[in-house]
C-alpha cells in the first residue's frame, strides 16, 4: 500500500470517527469543520441511470437493493477500506458497530431494512444517512455517498414535493466545496437532458470537481456511439469522461460474480471498434483508480488545513478534558481532598459574585438602594396620623381624665403604632437579600465546572448552603426586628424638648389664671400629628441606614465567611463509602470523558500518521 493510500485510508477513519463521536458537545464545530475539509465522492444521477451498478462495480460486490422506481431512499455513506491481500472481505454498519457482515446479500437486506426503519414501507425519502464500511483487498480507499436518484414527477404513493425534496437533499451534499461529484448519465440518453450534468453545472460551473460517467454503453442503438461525449467534445469537463458497461439483467439474475463482470467489461472495451482507442481509460476499475488518484491530489492540497483543524481539535479536547477532570481516586484521603478542592472552587466563585468579580452581588445593593426606601415611603403614616386617628388615640389615652399640658400617653401610643409599621420593610429586606444569596449559590454551583461531574455533591452542597442561608436569615430577622423594637422601647427625648412650645394666650394678660387656648381644638391635634410625623421620619432615616448594616453583617458577611462551615464539619466525619457516594460521578460526564479520550487518541494518532506520510514520495 502506498503512503498516499495510507493517508486516504486515514481520512476514511477520521470521517468514520467524526460520525461516531461527533454527537457530543464541546468541540462539535471542530468536528464539523474537519468533516467539511475531508473530501468524499457523491454519486449523482437520475433514477435507473445505473448508479447502483457503478458503485457495485467499484466495490466488486453485489450489495445494493434493486427494483423499480426510487430504491435509494436514504443517503448511503459508503467508506471503502483497502486491506492486505488475502484478507477476508467484510462490511460494518455504523448503527450495528459490533457486527461484521461477510454475506453481502445480508448487507443488501440490512440496507433495505434500515431504510424502512426510518421511512416506513413507503416510497418516502429521508435525509438521515446510512453509514456502511466495506473492508476488502479488492477496493481502493474511497468515501462515496450514494444519493436518491433525481426524478421529474411524483408517482403514486409519493408526495408532490418529492422532486424538490430529492434535489434539495442532493444539493446539500454536492454544494460543499470538498465534494467530488460523480455525475452518472446513461449513454442511451441525450447528454443535454442529463439531470446529473445539469445539477453539476449549477454547483460546479467550471467542472473542476465533476467526473462524468456514461453507463449502459452496450445498450445504445446500433450505429450510434458516445465517442463525442467520452472524448470531451459534446460536454467538456476538467476531468476525463469514463465509460462503464453495467452487468446485464441476465447476469444479475444469474448472480454472475463481480470479478467476472469486471473482466467482461475490460474485454468489451478492448474489442470494441468504437471505444478500443479509449480502452485504457474506460471501465469501473479505471474509474476507481482515477477517483483515488484525484483524492490524493485533493488531500495533498488540503493537508495544511486538515493538520490545522486537527491541532485545533486536540487543543479543544485537552481543554475539555481539563474541565472534566481526572477519574476519581479510591482512597478516602484523596476523596476528601477532592471534595474540599471542589468546595473551594465553588466558594471562590460565590465570593466573586458577592465582591463584583462576577455579576449578581449588585442586586443586594439594589435591595438597600431601591426596595427598602420604596417600601418605607409606602408605609401608611398619612392614615395613621390623620386628624381623626390622632384625636381618637389621644382621647382614648387620656381616659376619664383629660391631659393637663401635653398628651404624653397619646404621643407614645401614636409613635409606637407608627414604629410597628417598620417591621414589614425590615423583614422584606432580609427576605430579598436571602433570595439573592440563594440564587447566587445556585449560579455558583452551576458555574463551577469541576462540580458538573458530581450531581450528588452538587445537591449536598446546595442543601447545606441553603440551610446555612436560612439560619443567617433567621438571625438577620431577629436583629432587624430588635432594632425596630429598640426604637419603640426608648424615644429620643431631646427631639421633643426641641419642639416649639405652644404660647398660651390668656384673655387677660394681667391674670395668669385666665383660661388658655383650647387643648382639644383641631389645630392642637394637627400639631400633635405633625410632631409625631417628624419623629417617625427621623426614625425612618435611621433605620434606612442601619437595616442594611444589620443585613450585611448577619447574612452577606456570614455567607462569605461561613457558608460551608457546617458542611466541612459533617464531611470530616464521613467514611470512605459515604465520600464515594458524594463523588458518584454523572454517568453522562463519564461517557463524555471517555469519548473525549477517544477523540484525543484519534486525533493525535491522525496527526502522527499525516506527519509521517504526507510528504513521502
Amino acid at each position: 500500500m502506498t503512503t498516499m493510500e495510507s493517508l486516504i485510508g486515514l481520512v476514511n477513519r477520521i470521517q468514520r470517527a467524526c460520525t461516531v463521536l461527533g454527537d457530543y458537545g464541546g468541540v462539535d464545530t471542530i468536528f464539523s469543520s474537519l468533516w467539511e475539509a475531508l473530501p468524499s465522492v457523491a454519486v449523482v444521477g437520475g433514477q435507473s441511470s445505473g448508479k447502483s451498478s457503478v458503485l457495485e462495480s467499484i466495490v466488486g460486490r453485489d450489495f445494493l437493493p434493486r427494483g423499480s422506481g426510487i430504491v435509494t431512499r436514504r443517503p448511503l455513506v459508503l467508506q471503502l477500506h483497502k486491506t492486505d491481500e488475502g484478507t477476508h472481505e467484510y462490511a460494518e454498519f455504523l448503527h450495528m458497530p459490533k457486527r461484521r457482515f461477510t454475506d453481502f446479500a445480508v448487507v443488501r437486506k440490512e440496507i433495505q431494512d434500515e431504510t424502512d426503519r426510518i421511512t416506513g414501507m413507503t416510497k418516502q425519502i429521508s435525509p438521515v444517512p446510512i453509514h456502511l464500511s466495506i473492508y476488502s483487498p479488492n477496493v481502493v480507499n474511497l468515501t462515496m455517498i450514494d444519493l436518491p436518484g433525481l426524478t421529474k414527477v411524483a408517482v403514486e404513493g409519493q408526495p408532490e414535493s418529492i422532486v424538490e425534496d430529492i434535489e434539495n437533499m442532493v444539493r446539500a451534499y454536492v454544494e460543499k466545496p470538498n465534494c467530488i461529484i460523480l455525475a452518472i448519465t446513461p449513454a442511451n440518453q441525450d447528454i443535454a437532458t442529463s439531470d446529473a450534468i445539469k445539477l453539476a453545472r449549477e454547483v460546479d460551473p467550471a467542472g473542476e470537481r465533476t467526473f462524468g460517467v456514461l453507463t449502459k454503453l452496450d445498450l445504445m442503438d446500433k450505429g450510434t456511439n458516445a465517442v463525442d461525449v467520452l472524448e470531451g467534445n459534446a460536454y467538456k469537463l476538467q476531468h476525463p469522461w469514463v465509460g462503464i458497461v453495467n452487468r446485464s439483467q441476465a447476469d444479475i439474475n444469474r448472480n454472475v460474480d463481480m470479478i467476472i463482470a469486471r473482466r467482461k467489461e475490460r474485454e468489451y472495451f478492448a474489442t470494441s471498434p468504437d471505444y478500443g482507442h479509449l480502452a485504457n481509460r474506460m471501465g469501473s476499475e479505471y474509474l476507481a483508480k482515477l477517483l483515488s488518484k484525484h483524492l490524493e491530489s485533493v488531500i495533498r492540497a488540503r493537508i495544511p488545513s486538515i493538520l490545522s483543524l486537527i491541532n485545533r481539535s486536540i487543543d479543544e479536547l485537552e481543554a475539555e478534558m481539563g474541565h472534566l477532570g481526572r477519574p476519581i481516586a479510591v482512597d478516602a484521603g484523596a476523596q476528601l481532598y477532592t471534595i474540599l478542592e471542589l468546595c473551594r472552587a465553588f466558594d471562590k466563585i460565590f465570593k466573586e459574585h458577592l465582591d463584583g468579580g462576577r455579576p449578581g452581588g449588585d442586586r443586594i445593593y439594589g435591595v438597600f438602594d431601591n426596595q427598602l426606601p420604596a417600601a418605607l415611603r409606602k408605609l401608611p403614616f398619612d392614615r395613621h396620623l390623620s386628624l381623626q386617628n390622632v384625636r381618637k388615640v389621644v382621647s382614648e389615652a387620656d381616659g376619664y381624665q383629660p391631659h393637663l399640658i401635653a398628651p404624653e400617653q397619646g404621643y407614645r401610643r401614636l409613635i409606637e403604632g407608627a414604629l410597628n409599621y417598620f417591621r414589614g420593610p425590615a423583614e422584606a429586606s432580609v427576605d430579598a437579600v436571602h433570595f439573592v444569596l440563594k440564587e447566587l449559590v445556585r449560579k455558583s454551583i452551576s458555574e463551577t465546572q469541576e462540580l458538573k461531574r458530581f450531581p450528588t455533591l452538587q445537591a449536598e452542597l446546595a442543601a447545606t448552603a441553603g440551610q446555612a442561608l436560612e439560619n443567617f436569615r433567621e438571625d438577620s430577622k431577629k436583629t432587624v426586628i430588635r432594632m425596630v423594637d429598640m426604637e419603640s422601647s426608648y424615644l429620643t427625648v431631646e427631639f421633643f424638648r426641641k419642639l416649639p412650645q405652644e404660647v398660651e394666650k390668656s384673655g387677660n394678660p394681667g391674670n395668669p389664671a385666665a383660661p388658655g387656648i383650647d387643648r382639644y381644638s383641631e389645630m392642637h391635634f394637627r400639631r400633635i400629628g405633625s410632631n409625631v410625623s417628624s419623629y417617625v421620619n427621623m426614625v425612618s432615616e435611621t433605620l434606612k441606614n442601619t437595616i442594611p448594616k444589620a443585613v450585611v453583617h448577619c447574612q452577606v458577611k456570614e455567607a462569605k465567611q461561613s457558608l460551608l462551615n457546617f458542611f466541612y464539619t459533617q464531611i470530616g466525619r464521613k467514611e470512605g463509602k459515604q465520600l464515594a457516594i458524594l463523588l458518584d460521578e454523572d454517568p453522562a460526564l463519564m461517557e463524555r470523558r471517555l469519548q473525549c479520550a477517544k477523540r484525543l487518541e484519534l486525533y493525535k494518532s491522525a496527526r502522527e500518521e499525516i506527519d509521517s506520510v504526507a510528504w513521502a514520495k
